[in-house]
């Protein structure tokens, strides 16, 4: 067998070391070969195919670095799209997951000299959100992708159909209920009027019907006297009556009244709170500044599992992009996979769904065996209605 055959020892050493990834600056991007050492990167820059293909730099060096410069931060964006499209990740690992193939646009090739003069030239161009913090550099890809502006468009158009119908069903609410207050208004006045009338008829038909008897009676003097005597006191008494009935029967309609316009503020409620759940009432609730548990088993690995983060930002609705209350980390998780967060008596909540979704409110009880709470709105159009039975998952605390 031969020295560097391909089944021996030094063969097999030579092509493990050649596997992996080998020292930048030994590496010729314009022959793409990657020497393993100082001595082989001297040997291949004096060969003679080397010295060709540096004739071909000479020619047009400002073109070739270019290219070169184009084809890394396209691939590098390329990477960044497909593996974090929505994440906010260190620009070290990014480029570290990059740089694993072995026959990638080499930076050393390019117009930039270190990696955080590259980043900051994508910031500039608005292709990643850039930020620098304590332990590096963060990046965000921004997506521009002319489908994605298209659903992005189309969502902030829902969003405000929503807003839109919202705002005419509380106005046609308010308008329901104006009208009711000034009917049940005017209807009072008239039933008083009319009850009036109708008592002051009854008496004046008992008056005529007792005078009547007087003139049809004609008895003696002393008869004459005594039954003057005891119809006048009954005329009294009756005046008494009348007074006593009268008196009760307003204290009726006015009772009657109340009860009625009561009831009919409570069925216009009622009508109100059915409208509002139904048109409230979506298979979402995520909204940005409340605190969330994650349930996700597939993080438990990782020490998310039931951990609370606050929620930054929403993403089509159903998935939220969190930024973790222990150590700030960001993380991207589907509304399935989390669990609204209760805080202290007196603590504010967020309404996430029901009728009174997006409103905020103070918590002000907890009925541990009905599984609900009893809260107060705060500002807005509600402010100081009271909700008894509210549902667990209907509030959510506040950052």
């Amino acid at each position: 067998m031969g020295k560097n055959e391909f089944l021996t020892p030094k063969a097999i050493a030579n092509r493990i070391k050649a596997k992996g990834l080998q020292k930048l600056r030994w590496y010729c991007q314009m022959c793409q070969k990657q020497c393993r050492d100082e001595n082989g990167f001297k040997c291949h820059c004096m060969s003679e195919s080397h010295q060709r293909q540096m004739q071909v730099f000479g020619q047009n060096p400002t073109r070739v670095v270019d290219g070169y410069s184009e084809e890394f931060e396209t691939s590098f964006l390329e990477h960044m799209k497909r593996s974090h499209r929505f994440s906010r990740i260190a620009a070290t690992v990014v480029y570290n997951e990059y740089i694993a193939d072995r026959h990638h646009v080499h930076m050393n090739s390019t117009q930039w000299a270190t990696l955080t003069e590259f980043i900051k030239h994508l910031g500039k161009l608005g292709k990643l959100k850039v930020e620098e913090t304590p332990k590096g550099w963060f990046i965000t890809y921004i997506d521009r992708d002319s489908e994605t502006l298209f659903k992005e468009k189309l969502k902030s158009k829902r969003i405000k159909a929503d807003i839109a119908d919202e705002e005419k069903l509380e106005k046609e609410i308010q308008r329901q209920i104006e009208r009711a207050e000034q009917t049940v208004v005017v209807a009072g006045p008239d039933n008083e009027a009319g009850e009036k009338d109708e008592t002051k008829s009854r008496i004046l038909e008992k008056n005529d019907g007792e005078g009547e008897i007087k003139i049809k009676m004609s008895l003696g003097k002393k008869n004459a006297e005594m039954i003057e005597k005891r119809e006048s006191s009954r005329l009294l008494f009756d005046d008494e009556e009348n007074s006593n009935g009268k008196r009760k029967r307003e204290g009726e309609t006015s009772n009657s009244n109340s009860t009625k316009n009561g009831s009919v503020l409570d069925e216009m409620m009622r009508e109100e709170e059915k409208l509002k759940e139904r048109s409230n009432r979506k298979d979402y609730w995520l909204f940005e500044g409340i605190i969330v548990k994650v349930m996700s088993k597939g993080l438990m690995g990782k020490g998310y599992y039931k951990q609370k983060g606050v929620v930054r930002k929403v993403i089509d609705r159903y998935l939220a992009e969190i930024e973790m209350l222990e150590n700030k980390h960001l993380l991207r998780v589907d509304q399935e996979e989390l669990e609204t967060v209760l805080p202290q008596i007196g603590g504010l909540v967020k309404i996430v769904n029901g009728a009174y979704r997006g409103e905020n409110a103070k918590l002000v009880a907890i009925d541990t065996d009905k599984f609900c709470a009893k809260v107060v709105i705060e500002k807005g159009i509600y402010d100081g209605r009271v909700l008894k039975a509210v549902e667990y998952e209907d509030i959510c605390k506040l950052a």
